[in-house]
């Protein structure tokens, strides 16, 4: 479960706790409301009466009139706060992620997999983690497939270099192949590989920023943590194939 997942259980069970006679932090009740109507993201998913119910005083007068029984009550709190829990449940449950789970998990190996799964419970609430992330996972798999080939490197290669080394030994370079389609598909993922370290540079939380840099959003660490995930996944399956042709 996210830190954003826990926050929105975190407000739906206080309010809950409110409409049923309970009691309810308010304090609390501010901090979670805030910051969840500032993210861009799901603000659109959450339900519409937190627009206007600034404390929990006034959300106890909205919701002691609109419903009588504390049953009514609680199914209202479910269903509208159901709405923000499927979206992030259904992004963090792709197929692109599933798939790559499901290769990474084949290979047993533990710090790539840690890896993935940080990079996916940080592409929402921490884009900036995220894509940091996200250019590691592809830097361990290609130390993890040249350490497996017996392959020597320098260890603080530049994750460009790192590829082409790895896409060498695997014969996924383009200049290895002849055919101009396969030479231009193997290009394209090069050139995603280095487009990924560049964004890392440019909006990741791994170097120190000016006061005018753009933030990365959601959207950029979903790019990032997608296509790292399936660059992972293409390494993955190649190396199994090569060695077990070997």
């Amino acid at each position: 479960m996210t830190d954003l997942q826990i926050k929105i259980e975190s407000l739906q069970n206080l309010l809950i706790a409110i409409a049923t006679g309970g009691s309810g932090d308010e304090e609390e009740y501010k901090k979670l409301r805030t910051e969840l109507l500032n993210n861009t993201e799901i603000k659109s998913y959450l339900p519409d009466f937190l627009m206007t119910n600034r404390t929990t005083g006034q959300f106890w007068q909205f919701i002691k009139f609109k419903f009588s029984t504390y049953a009514e009550r609680r199914h209202f709190l479910w269903n509208e706060f159901s709405n923000v829990l499927n979206y992030i449940e259904t992004k963090q449950n792709g197929i692109i992620d599933q798939s790559t789970s499901k290769t990474i998990e084949k290979f047993s190996q533990e710090y790539i997999n840690s890896q993935w799964l940080k990079a996916l419970e940080r592409k929402i609430d921490d884009p900036e983690g995220a894509i940091t992330t996200a250019r590691t996972l592809i830097e361990t798999t290609c130390k993890f497939i040249l350490d497996s080939l017996n392959v020597n490197y320098i260890d603080d290669l530049e994750l460009p270099k790192l590829y082409k080394m790895t896409a060498e030994n695997l014969n996924l370079a383009p200049d290895q192949h002849t055919e101009q389609i396969f030479k231009q598909i193997l290009g394209g993922c090069q050139t995603a590989v280095e487009g990924l370290g560049a964004l890392r540079n440019k909006l990741s939380d791994s170097h120190g920023k000016k006061s005018s840099q753009v933030k990365p959003t959601s959207r950029h660490a979903e790019l990032a943590v997608n296509l790292a995930g399936t660059m992972t996944t293409f390494l993955l399956e190649t190396f199994e194939f090569r060695t077990q042709k070997i």
